[in-house]
């Protein structure tokens, strides 16, 4: 009894995987076009902010166009957390939806995003898949990504 369970679990696993692909994106995005920040009030250099922008696809194997993002961002004297969404257009049309965090110092120059699928449209609906981005801030505001990780279609 053992060994054709075993044998069927091998298989699922395999079979899942092979299912999965590897996803690998590089992008280029635009300044934030709105940046709205609050003081928090209860210490000095507490902030929450607002931000929004788009992108631009610089090589990908997976159908990308652009993308637009927006994100929720913590200041803490000299560190920030963040979350966001962003929301990219595939060349036929479709739509997938991510979800990303980051955390660090604020003068952090190499950035890292921890993302997830959250969905999307058409056949993409079911999507599902995680991994992470690695950024640099231009001097110009704009910023640089290279994003690798794994998707599945799901189901």
């Amino acid at each position: 009894m053992r060994k054709p369970l075993f044998v069927a679990l091998c298989v699922l696993v395999l079979g899942t995987a092979a299912l999965a692909e590897k996803y690998e994106t590089k992008w280029h995005c635009t300044k934030a076009a709105e940046n709205p920040t609050l003081q928090v009030g209860d210490v000095p250099d507490h902030t929450y902010g607002l931000a929004k922008g788009t992108c631009d696809v610089k090589s990908s194997a997976s159908g990308e166009k652009s993308g637009a993002w927006i994100e929720f961002e913590e200041m803490w004297k000299a560190s920030y957390a963040l979350h966001g969404h962003f929301n990219v257009t595939l060349a036929d049309g479709d739509m997938v939806y991510y979800k990303y965090e980051r955390s660090g110092p604020k003068d952090e120059k190499k950035l890292l995003n921890k993302w997830k699928v959250e969905g999307g449209t058409g056949k993409h609906k079911d999507m599902k898949g995680s991994g992470t981005c690695t950024g640099t801030f231009n001097d110009d505001g704009t910023s640089d990504w290279e994003c690798s990780g794994t998707t599945s279609m799901g189901k």
